[in-house]
């Protein structure tokens, strides 16, 4: 079974980084990219460009974006019924204890914090899809 990931990241560079680290991961997975919480919430609703986006198994999503951040995004995401349950993961430099609590109080999945290491990036990414698309039971 092939994972469907979002990754929605306005960073070329952590971008560029999962899509490396998920090339050879298990279970495999396909990653498609949004640039901030807005195209995300048009790539799950297949507006525009997106039609043919396939609905995701896991969201992995940064905080600090432009036009529409994370926890805006999150916020969404959990409020319409089509897509309340696919798992979002917090993936994101933050270590504010204060954005950690305001993400699990909109229903983050799991709060990861990106590694600075490029080999503990790697590591870390494919953790984390090995748990939710090996471990934990999905939807």
């Amino acid at each position: 079974m092939t994972l469907e990931v979002l990754l929605i990241e306005d960073n070329e560079g952590d971008v560029e980084m999962t899509r490396r680290a998920l090339k050879s991961s298990a279970p495999p997975c396909r990653v498609s990219v949004a640039g901030n919480g807005q195209q995300a919430l048009e790539f799950l609703r297949r507006e525009g460009r997106f039609e043919e986006g396939a609905r995701p198994d896991l969201i992995l999503l940064d905080i600090n974006m432009p036009r529409m951040d994370g926890k805006a995004f999150l916020t969404h995401v959990k409020a319409e019924a089509d897509f309340k349950t696919i798992p979002v993961v917090m993936f994101t430099s933050s270590e504010s204890h204060a954005d950690i609590n305001d993400c699990y109080e909109r229903q983050a999945s799991c709060y990861v914090v990106k590694p600075f290491d490029g080999g503990r990036y790697a590591d870390t990414v494919r953790e984390v899809v090995r748990f939710w698309g090996e471990v934990a039971q999905l939807p």
